[in-house]
């Protein structure tokens, strides 16, 4: 992107189902089209409203504007990916959502909803979220749009030095953030703080088995009872310290395995 003159293109890849947001899409599209006659999307997945999102295309004439890809397998996402200034996810709900990190990973702004887990899944320098509602999307977008042209004006003039968003630096973060042995470290600190802690008693256990509900909590009781006297029984048929209990591996380098 070296200026106004040249295209912003906007990246969906998702399923195209209602779950997804695709009706927002489909009121953001025409807007934004609108508002920057430099813009573009381009939209991978399927589904049963890619219908619906061709059928707007064609009434608003922007058969130029819009390219859809169809499936996109996940071995060619990042090639989707990176033909994009901006990643558009107008998901309705969202647990994690790892599209958006695949995206800020190549280097691509995110636009999301703010749903779910979503806002813990980036930097803030990172994301711009809306509400779950075209126009408020809408807004939020225009908002990214305008960043990546100064962006893009500051880069072609040589003063780019204080861009809002850098590419490379966006997947060096998230290299970062997410690496296998960041998560393994996690994750034995979760371990370990739960192992820390005090077991509770059955009868603690069944306090708070009842506070999720007055007919809820009397099921949850009567399960946890029934499976507190069934393992006490399986327990008593094999007592613990007659089970083996398996070693901990040893770090060991590959000259100390045997060949045979």
């Amino acid at each position: 992107l070296a200026g106004r003159s040249e295209r912003i293109k906007i990246v969906v890849v998702s399923r195209l189902v209602y779950r997804k947001g695709v009706d927002l899409l489909a009121g953001i599209v025409p807007r934004i089209c609108k508002q920057f006659p430099n813009v573009d999307f381009i939209i991978g997945g399927d589904g049963q409203k890619k219908l619906m999102m061709e059928e707007m295309v064609e009434r608003e004439r922007l058969q130029e504007r819009v390219e859809f890809l169809g499936s996109v397998p996940h071995a060619k996402v990042r090639d989707v990916l990176v033909r994009g200034h901006i990643f558009l996810n107008c998901s309705l709900t969202e647990s994690f959502c790892i599209a958006i990190l695949e995206a800020a990973s190549c280097g691509v702004f995110v636009v999301s909803t703010r749903v779910g887990g979503v806002p813990e899944v980036l930097p803030e320098d990172l994301i711009l979220m809306g509400k779950p509602c075209a126009l408020d999307l809408t807004r939020v977008l225009a908002m990214a749009i305008r960043d990546r042209m100064k962006d893009a004006d500051d880069e072609r003039k040589g003063t780019g030095t204080n861009r809002k968003f850098d590419p490379l630096e966006s997947h060096q973060r998230i290299s970062r953030m997410y690496s296998w042995d960041r998560v393994a470290t996690k994750t034995v600190h979760v371990y370990e703080k739960v192992l820390k802690q005090k077991r509770l008693s059955l009868l603690q256990r069944l306090a708070r088995y009842k506070s999720i509900g007055p007919f809820a909590g009397y099921v949850a009781c009567i399960i946890a009872i029934s499976v507190h006297f069934f393992v006490a029984f399986v327990e008593w048929c094999q007592p613990r310290h007659l089970i083996d209990v398996v070693q901990d591996l040893r770090p060991f380098k590959i000259a100390d395995v045997p060949c045979y």
